[in-house]
């Protein structure tokens, strides 16, 4: 479990992201947390010089849809890297983990299978307040540690 801010970083560690193009693609399901996490990655994705037209983003309708989503992005635009956004919170049944699972060795496939790097920004909760806490609460916003990471990743193409 995160227990600092995720939203700091340096920018002076972090490549100019001018000349990249980024995929983002968001779920749908709890978008009070999933808009948070995509309005955290693109602001920073733009703070560290992204040109806002060189931002793309998809809705899929939940987590599990991320990795089609991701892999259609890739296959159909020119990327330089795609951030994957979406929340599980567990509930009663096993649905949070073959949900999380899947998402998860997706994700990791398609980093296998593409040159286009595709970073994970799926939080897998406890509970609705630690993803909000996550989501641009009091431990910051996963989305802008994603975004820097996206930039990083597209910069050793």
């Amino acid at each position: 479990m995160a227990t600092t801010n995720l939203s700091h970083y340096d920018k002076e560690t972090i490549p100019n992201a001018k000349k990249f193009r980024f995929g983002i693609v968001v779920s749908e399901w709890n978008p009070e947390i999933t808009q948070n996490l995509h309005k955290g990655a693109v602001a920073t994705l733009i703070d560290c010089g992204a040109d806002p037209n060189n931002i793309i983003t998809w809705e899929v309708p939940g987590s599990f849809e991320l990795v089609y989503g991701c892999k259609k992005m890739i296959e159909t635009l020119q990327l330089d890297a795609v951030i994957a956004i979406g929340n599980v919170i567990q509930g009663e049944t096993k649905h949070f983990d073959f949900v999380c699972n899947g998402v998860t060795k997706g994700i990791v496939d398609l980093n296998m299978k593409f040159n286009t790097p595709v970073i994970f920004c799926v939080l897998t909760d406890n509970t609705k307040q630690q993803s909000m806490d996550r989501s641009g609460g009091k431990l910051g916003n996963k989305g802008v540690e994603c975004a820097t990471a996206a930039i990083k990743m597209a910069s050793l193409s």
